[in-house]
C-alpha cells in the first residue's frame, strides 16, 4: 500500500507544484536543506500566467478531487498552518463539482432504500447542486399531511473508498512533514489529519448529518429569529438525507434581500448573535456558515443548511471563549491572560503579566476606531501570532470556532458594512456571564457536585470494604508493612470525603 500512497503524493505535489500552491505556503525559517531543494524545483515548474492565487488554489485542488477540495477548505480553517493570507484565498475554494446525474442518484437511492425506494421517492428532479461528498436534488412526496416539497441529500457512489485512499496519503505527508520540519511539530501535522479524517468520516454518513439537524431545530425551538429544516427521517439513511425544503432568499443575494424589505443590519445583528448563542448557550454551532448555506425566510428569520461540519464546545471552552470576548470589550486584558493560563493553553512557566501586555497590543488597536474597520480575521491573525510567541499547543476546537467567527463576520458584514461586532457581541456575551458565572451559576455548579456525590455515595461502602480488604491481606502477610500501609489508605478515603464536603459547599 505504501508504494501506492508515494506515487498519489508524488502526483499530488506535482499538480500542487505546477498551480504554485506549494511555493505559497508560509514555510518557517531556517529550513532544512531537502525543503529549500524542493521549493526550487517547484518553482522552476510553476505555470506562468496572470491567474491570482485563489485561482489557482482553485484549480490545484479541483484537478485532485473531491478530498483535496475538502483538505483546502479545512486548511481555509487553519491560518495556523497556512497563514492568514493564504487561508484568505482557501476560503474562497468552492466545493462545486459534476454532478452523476440523476440515474446515479437513483442508484443510490435504491440500495438505500430497496423496493421501497420508488413509493418513497416517486418524483425525484435532476441535480440542482453537486459538490465533492453529495449532490442535491428537488423531490415531491404524498402522505397522510399531503403533498410537500422536499430537498434530498444523495451520497456521491464511491467517495468512501476515494477518501480513505486520499487521507493514506495525507497521513504520509504529514509525518514527513514533522519529520522534516522540526519547528512545525507544535501544530501538530498528524493530529490535523486527524481532524480531517474524523469530519469527513461524520460527513460520509448522512444520519449524523441528519441528526446535527435535529439537535440543532430542538436547540433553537424557542429562538425567534433562527431556525433549520425538518429531517424526514424515514426516507433518510446512511447515503441519502430528506429533508424539508427551504423556500428563502440566500444571504448572498443583497439586492432581492432589499428587494424583500428586510432590514439589512438587523439580519447582520440575528446572525452574529445567533452563532455566538449557539456556541454559548448550546455547545453546539453551524461550523459552515458561508453565505450559500444561509438564507432568510418571508418573516425575517435566518435558516441555516447544510450540517455536514459542526462544532462542538464543552463547559470549559465555552467559558473561555466567554471570558475572552468579555475581556477584550471591556479592555481587561489581565483577565483575559489569566483565563488562558486557568484553561491550560499556556504554558505555566510563562509570564502572565508579560502575556497580558502581547494581548493588549492585540486589543488595544480596535478601540477608538470605526465599527467598519474592525476585523475579526486582523484580530486572530494577531492573536495567532502571540500564540506561537508564547509557546501555545494548537487547540483544534478553538480553532474551528475562530474560523468558523471570521466566516460569519464576513456574512454579516456583506450585510450591514458598518456592522460593531463589539457592540453587537456584548448582550450574549455579558448574558452568558451573568447566568453561568453569576450566583445562580454557582448555585447550579453546587448542585451538579451534590448530584456527582450522590452517584459516587452507592460505591462509597465498596471502596471501604476495599481498603479494609487490602489492610487485612496486608496484616496476615507483613504486620509492619500493614502499619506503613493502612494509614495512607485511610488518609484517602479522608480526603475523598474531605472532597466531597468542599464541593458540596460544607467546608
Amino acid at each position: 500500500m505504501l508504494p501506492v500512497d508515494i506515487a498519489r503524493l508524488v502526483r499530488a505535489s506535482w499538480v500542487l507544484a505546477r498551480e504554485g500552491v506549494i511555493n505559497a505556503l508560509p514555510l518557517p525559517e531556517p529550513r532544512p536543506f531537502v525543503v529549500s531543494v524542493a521549493l526550487l524545483l517547484a518553482g522552476a515548474i510553476r505555470r506562468r500566467g496572470a491567474a491570482s492565487r485563489a485561482e489557482r488554489l482553485s484549480i490545484a485542488f479541483s484537478r485532485l478531487g473531491p478530498s483535496y477540495v475538502k483538505l483546502g477548505q479545512f486548511l481555509a480553517t487553519r491560518p495556523d498552518l497556512v497563514g492568514a493570507a493564504l487561508a484568505t484565498d482557501l476560503a474562497e475554494l468552492q466545493d462545486a463539482m459534476p454532478d452523476f446525474g440523476l440515474a446515479g442518484a437513483r442508484a443510490v437511492i435504491d440500495e438505500s432504500f430497496g423496493p421501497e425506494a420508488a413509493r418513497l421517492f416517486p418524483e425525484l428532479g435532476g441535480p440542482i447542486a453537486a459538490a465533492s461528498i453529495a449532490q442535491v436534488h428537488k423531490a415531491a412526496v404524498t402522505d397522510r399531511d399531503g403533498r410537500r416539497d422536499m430537498a434530498v441529500k444523495v451520497l456521491r457512489p464511491g467517495i468512501d473508498r476515494r477518501i480513505a485512499s486520499d487521507l493514506a496519503g495525507f497521513y504520509l505527508a504529514a509525518r514527513l512533514i514533522e519529520r522534516l520540519a522540526p519547528r512545525v511539530r507544535r501544530l501538530r501535522p498528524v493530529a490535523v489529519v486527524d481532524t480531517l479524517a474524523r469530519s469527513l468520516t461524520l460527513e460520509m454518513d448522512l444520519r449524523l448529518e441528519a441528526a446535527a439537524l435535529s439537535e440543532m431545530a430542538q436547540n433553537t425551538a424557542n429562538d425567534e429569529d433562527f431556525r433549520v429544516p425538518t429531517v424526514d427521517w424515514r426516507r433518510t439513511s446512511r447515503s441519502v438525507l430528506t429533508m424539508e425544503w427551504v423556500d428563502g432568499i440566500k444571504l448572498s443575494d443583497i439586492a432581492a434581500i432589499r428587494a424583500a424589505g428586510h432590514d439589512l443590519p438587523k439580519l447582520a445583528a440575528t446572525l452574529l448573535q445567533s452563532f455566538l448563542r449557539h456556541a454559548l448557550r448550546d455547545g453546539f454551532f453551524h461550523a459552515d456558515m458561508h453565505q450559500g448555506n444561509l438564507f432568510v425566510d418571508s418573516a425575517g428569520r435566518i435558516i441555516a443548511v447544510d450540517f455536514g461540519i459542526v462544532g462542538r464546545l464543552g463547559p470549559r471552552e465555552r467559558r473561555f471563549l466567554a471570558e475572552i470576548l468579555h475581556g477584550f470589550i471591556t479592555r481587561n486584558y489581565r483577565r483575559v491572560a489569566e483565563v488562558h493560563f486557568e484553561a491550560g493553553y499556556v504554558p505555566p512557566e510563562q509570564e502572565l503579566e508579560t502575556f497580558a501586555q502581547a494581548l493588549r497590543a492585540v486589543g488595544e488597536p480596535l478601540h477608538g476606531i470605526p465599527a467598519s474597520e474592525i476585523a475579526m480575521s486582523r484580530l486572530l491573525n494577531q492573536l495567532f501570532e502571540t500564540t506561537e510567541l508564547f509557546a501555545m499547543q494548537t487547540r483544534p476546537e478553538l480553532i474551528l470556532l475562530q474560523k468558523t467567527m471570521v466566516v460569519v463576520e464576513g456574512v454579516a458584514r456583506s450585510l450591514d458594512p458598518d456592522l460593531d461586532m463589539w457592540k453587537v457581541s456584548e448582550p450574549v456575551v455579558t448574558s452568558w456571564i451573568t447566568r453561568n458565572l453569576g450566583p445562580i451559576g454557582r448555585i447550579e455548579t453546587a448542585v451538579s457536585a451534590a448530584g456527582d456525590l450522590l452517584a459516587l455515595a452507592p460505591r462509597l461502602p465498596r471502596l471501604f470494604d476495599a481498603i479494609e480488604t487490602i489492610a487485612a491481606r496486608t496484616e496476615r502477610s507483613d504486620e509492619s508493612r500493614r502499619r506503613s500501609l493502612a494509614p495512607p489508605l485511610w488518609i484517602g478515603a479522608l480526603s475523598l470525603a474531605v472532597i466531597a464536603a468542599a464541593s458540596l459547599g460544607w467546608l
